[in-house]
Formats: C-alpha cells, structure tokens, sequence
C-alpha cells in the first residue's frame, strides 16, 4: 500500500496505541483479575486490527488479530494472566512495533511473524483456532474487498452467501448487524482521511464487513461522497450513528438494521440495482436542497461547523523545520543586541523606542519558539516500565519502577539525548543496585526493590533522579578496581571514591554479562549529561541504595550569563551555575592540603583562579571577584579580573577544530561583534 495523505495519522495512532498496551499489560501483571484493565486492552487492540485492516496491512491485522484470541479469553475468564503468557503478549507487541517501524522507515522487508503465532496459538489452544480463522478471514474481507465491490454503482451494499452466513452466525452470538450510509460533506477536502477516521472509530466498538467503495478506492479517492458499510456491534443503534456523526464534515448517517431475508431476496432480484440509483439521486437532491437553505443561514451554520472543527486545529511540523526557525530566532537576538550597542555608542535616541519595541518582540518570539520545541519527559520515561519489568524477569530480582514528575518539559535536543544515560542508569540500579530476594529478606527489606526516576524543575534547570533502595556502593570494592588500575586512592574521600565508577572502562563487575560489566555505562552517562551542558552527582549509603542526580538546562539555545574577565580576555559563564558574587580580598584566601580555599557562609570553598586554570596572561587590575558557583552538591569560587554584566545570549557550537577544548560549551557573538567564549563551570568544578 503506498504512502498516502493520511499514512502518517495511521502510523501516529498505531505507535500510541502499542505504548498504551505496553504500559496496560505492565498494570494488568500487577492486578491480574483487573477486568476493566483487560477490556481496555482488548479495545486497543482491537483498534489497532481495525486501523491496519483498513490500511491493507494484513500481517499486522493477522497477528493482531491472534493476539484478541488471548485477551479474549482473560476477558471470558478461561486463562490466567501470568508471567509467561505477559511476557509472549510483549514479544507480539515488540514484533507489531518492528512492523509498523518498518512501514514508517519504508523497508519492505517482512518480519516473521509465524513463531510468535505459534505461541498465541499455544496459549489460545487450538479448539478455537478454526472459528477464530474465519473471523479473520472476516477482517480480510473488510480490508480487501471482493472484486464484484467496484461493479456497484447503487446504494445497495451487495453480501455473497458467505458474508450472510457470517452476520447470521454474529447475531446468533448477540451482536447486532447494521447497514450504514455516510454521505461526506461536499466540501471536504481530504475524503480519503475523514473516511479513516470513521473507520478507525466504527472498529473501537465492532467489526466492519463489509464496504462500498472498497479500501483501495477510498484510499485513491476513486468515490463521490458517499460510504456504505455492512458494520457488526454489540453496541445500540444510538450509539453507532452517534459515533460516526461525532465526526466532522459529515453531511448524512443513516443506521439501518440489517434484515438477512431482505438482503436474500434483493440478491435475487436484479431491478434492486436500479432502485438504489433512483434513491440515490433522491438522496443527492434533498442534500442539495438543504444545502441551498443551509446557504440562507449563514449566521448559524458557520459557528457549528467552527466548533466541531476545532478538535483538528492542530498542525504536524518536521522537526528540521523548527530548528531552522529557532535559528533564525538566535541570529535575530544577536543582531537586536548588535543594534542595541550601535544606538548606545552613537547616542541615537530616537532609535531607542523602536529598539525597545524590537526587544520586546524578539523576547516574545523566542519565548514562542521556546516552547514550541519544548516536549514532556514522559515521552522518554514511558519506556522504562517495561524494561525493567523485561530486567526483572531476567535477573531474577523482584523490582518495581516508580515515575514521578514525567511531565516536567526540556528542550527537544535535550530530550532526544537524555535517553541513552537513563538506560545506563536504571540497568545498573536494576543489576548492581537491587539486591537478590533472598538477601533482602535476610537485612529486613521489602523483597520488592524500588527504583525512582523523580523530575522537577529548578530555576533553569531540570533535575532527574535515579534512586534505588539496593546495597549501595561498595567504596572497598571500588577502591581495590581502582588500585587495580593504578589510581592511587590515598587521601581521596569516600565520595570521591564512589566517583570514581564514572571513570572510562570502570567496573566492579568481574563477570560481563549483557546487563553490565563492560565499564562502558557510566562513561558514556557522564560524557553526554556533559556534552549537554549538564552535571551528574552520586549519592550512596551502605545497604540504603544510591541516587544519581542529574542536572540539565532547559534549552540549549539561548541562555543568560553573566559576563566576566579572566586576564585580558572576556567570558561567559551560565547564570544557571551562578550563586552569588563577592569582593575578592587576600585575607579571605586560605591554604589547606596545599590547595587555595575560601570561607563562604562558614563552608570550606575551594578558589580556582580562572586565569591560571585557562592559561590566560595576567591582568594588571586591582579589583577582583570570586564568582560563587554551584554544580550539583559542589561549590567552588572562581576569581575573575572584571565583572561586565549579564546578558542573553546565544550558543553556537565551536565546530570540529576547536569541539575538544572541553573548558568551553560553545561561543556568542556580543553586541559589539565579539566572540566570546562561553565557560564549562561542570568540566572546571
């Protein structure tokens, strides 16, 4: 089937539709005799079927459809939900998002999908194979319809005698057969996708099987404005014509219930076809006619339509599309401060009003923009229930993930990289941290371990916390590693101990297996919480677990600074990291472990001097400062030569030549022309 102009809302849908099953039967495991959580999933699944049968996408209806076998029978009450049958449920659904994977990205290859049939089948038991075969020889009829489909031309939805015998055997079963003929609005644009729609909601409350035009005219838009269906519900009448008539830019619905002796004879007679001409044209007539007095009002009509309409007013943007425009945003902020300093060097007051004006619209638009890209991090976070219900099934350990704050929102960049070092972290807590059942039994513990993933926000920054309740880290087990490895520990603290682990090819594991043990994780979770201008702290208590806590800026883009002087060069260093700023004196400055050290608020501090640090030529000016900063749970106070203001500027990345000085996150552009660089506070603390 090829791309159409709706293939996108099908493919949206579809990976909606398998996160909520995934995060369904993860609930469903926990309260087994959930009946309400059971018919939920069968209803999604059941909409996904329906949706893929309309498309033509018979491998994902087929197996879709031997998936309702199984939920049919936790629903009637004939299986048990247990781990095993749970675990081939998320084999199907791993397999059914590999499918729709493959559609999206275009690969025509096929997934096999005869071994996990085979396991549905096992658990469904073969009795019920043949019955539930014809009902999906059923669906196939309503996604491929039979070749007679395109000779029709009435309003008579012709069924063959196996058509006939499947509405008899459904209402033998108490479902209720209805003919249904939707005429679309005349002004509607895209028929093929309102046509979807209705498809998509008529198959979250039965099955369709029958339809004029078939499924490959209606996706070419080979039909007028009008749809017959042969639709099978256990559902009212009511309800049927409610659920379709929800739907915008639908003209006419009729729900009529289908008579099986009616339908016998009009096969026979061969003037039924002619009549149904005759009735549509009727049907067009009276349409046109309320159209025409429709016309007449137009007061009324317009605000109704506007209000059913307004569920769609949304537009899809290409993520590419959105990084131009911030860019675009970036230079339109550094060209306003250009401007700025031009009208204060030339003393132009008449240009302040309009600079003013321009200011306010720049900040408004990037707010805008800011927002635009910002995304919740329950689109990372929704994973992860499974992998470690997946971890725990594995390991062996009993555990449980607990998700607070996922609707706290980061900048796109932010989100799409985040990933990665969370998996790192909840894997390690799942198999370093939680202890085996038994030993938790033995120190008095809850068999069950808990691992926290906690979000917030705090000032421009947010804060993800991985916390688990395990043994903690081993400080004499990290300590001998690294001894192992030619660190010498000695006068180190425990912290700095414990930090160790983040340390390249670090691992107190000595057997690799595919959980951990490589000495990669750690690394990589403290190389891209970096390169991403955020920090990562550890905190652990023997036997009362570890939390890591990561700390990132809400955007990348554009971000305010203070800017300083470090000999004779400027820099920019992040508000973000900026507690406070004090005179410097030399009294203030102590010496402990041959190492320079300020009292602040009656704390140990330790001073950098940023010119040393940077291997910046010495400024000759009286007047220093000490830049208080904080990078997660440590303080340090840079000296600086000058203070110059805070500004809002915009990072631009330093590009290959320059991308491995890791003291720098990037570079501005002043007003005055200048580039400056922006300081790494975390890399320097």
């Amino acid at each position: 089937m090829d791309t159409s102009q709706y293939m996108d809302m099908f493919l949206e849908e579809a990976m909606d539709n398998l996160q909520t099953l995934n995060e369904s039967l993860l609930q469903l495991e926990q309260e087994p005799d959930n009946i309400d959580k059971v018919n939920e999933i069968f209803r999604v699944a059941h909409t996904i079927k329906g949706m893929a049968a309309t498309m033509g996408f018979n491998k994902v209806t087929e197996l879709t459809h031997k998936m309702e076998d199984v939920l049919s029978e936790f629903r009637d009450g004939q299986l048990k939900v247990t781990q095993d049958v749970v675990t081939v449920l998320f084999k199907c659904l791993d397999t059914l998002e590999k499918m729709i994977k493959n559609i999206e990205d275009g690969v025509d290859e096929e997934v096999p999908i005869e071994g996990i049939m085979g396991e549905l089948e096992k658990i469904s038991g073969n009795p019920q194979a043949a019955s539930k075969g014809q009902e999906n020889v059923k669906k196939e009829t309503a996604a491929k319809p039979e070749p007679g489909d395109k000779d029709i031309v009435d309003s008579s939805v012709k069924l063959n005698e196996y058509d006939i015998n499947v509405v008899k055997q459904a209402k033998d079963k108490g479902f209720n057969a209805f003919a249904i003929k939707i005429n679309l609005s005349e002004s509607t644009l895209l028929k093929s996708a309102r046509a979807f729609l209705i498809f998509k909601n008529l198959e979250e409350i039965g099955e369709i099987i029958k339809s004029v035009p078939g499924t490959e005219d209606i996706e070419s838009e080979n039909f007028e404005f009008e749809i017959q269906l042969v639709f099978l519900s256990k559902s009212s009448r009511e309800k049927v014509y409610n659920t379709i008539n929800n739907i915008s830019e639908i003209e006419k619905v009729e729900v009529e219930d289908v008579d099986i002796k009616s339908i016998k004879a009009e096969m026979i007679k061969e003037d039924a076809d002619k009549e149904g001409q005759i009735k549509a044209k009727v049907e067009k007539s009276k349409a046109d006619k309320e159209t025409a007095a429709a016309a007449k009002k137009e007061n009324k009509k317009p605000a109704a339509k506007k209000k059913r309409r307004k569920v769609h007013q949304s537009v899809r943007v290409d993520l590419e599309k959105l990084d131009k425009f911030m860019n675009m945003v970036s230079e339109l902020v550094i060209n306003r401060t250009r401007l700025e300093q031009i009208s204060s060097n030339y003393k132009l007051t008449e240009l302040n009003e309009t600079l003013e004006q321009v200011a306010r619209t720049t900040s408004d638009l990037q707010d805008l923009v800011m927002k635009i890209r910002m995304l919740p991090l329950d689109t990372v976070f929704s994973r992860f229930p499974r992998m470690v219900r997946d971890l725990s099934v594995e390991l062996d350990k009993k555990m449980e993930l607990i998700i607070q704050g996922a609707d706290t929102e980061l900048d796109r960049t932010v989100i799409d990289e985040i990933g990665e070092p969370l998996i790192h972290l909840i894997r390690n807590a799942a198999d370093h941290g939680i202890e085996p059942n038994e030993e938790r039994i033995a120190k008095g513990k809850d068999p069950v371990g808990k691992i926290r993933l906690i979000a917030y926000q705090e000032g421009t920054k947010a804060v993800i916390k991985v916390e688990d309740d395990g043994g903690g880290i081993p400080v004499d087990k990290v300590r001998e590693k690294a001894e192992d490895m030619g660190i010498n520990t000695e006068g180190m603290s425990e912290s700095d101990i414990k930090n160790l682990i983040f340390m390249q090819g670090f691992s107190t594991n000595k057997k690799v297996t595919d959980i951990s043990g490589r000495g990669v994780g750690m690394d990589v979770v403290k190389t891209k919480i970096s390169s991403l201008g955020g920090s990562v702290d550890l905190i652990s208590e023997k036997d009362r677990g570890s939390t890591f806590i990561i700390r990132l800026p809400l955007t990348l883009q554009i971000i305010q600074v203070l800017l300083v002087g470090a000999g004779n060069e400027t820099m920019a260093i992040s508000l973000g990291y900026v507690d406070r700023v004090i005179d410097y004196s030399d009294d203030l400055v102590k010496r402990t472990s041959n190492k320079e050290v300020i009292i602040y608020n009656g704390d140990v501090v330790p001073l950098v001097r940023l010119y040393q640090k940077l291997g910046i030529e010495k400024s000759d000016s009286r007047k220093k400062y000490i830049v208080i900063v904080k990078v997660g749970e440590k303080t340090v106070g840079l000296m600086v030569d000058a203070l110059f203001g805070q500004r809002e500027i915009v990072i631009k990345p330093l590009g290959k030549t320059l991308q491995n000085l890791k003291e720098y996150m990037g570079a501005t552009i002043l007003g005055d022309g200048l580039v400056t660089l922006i300081l790494d506070v975390a890399y320097l603390v």
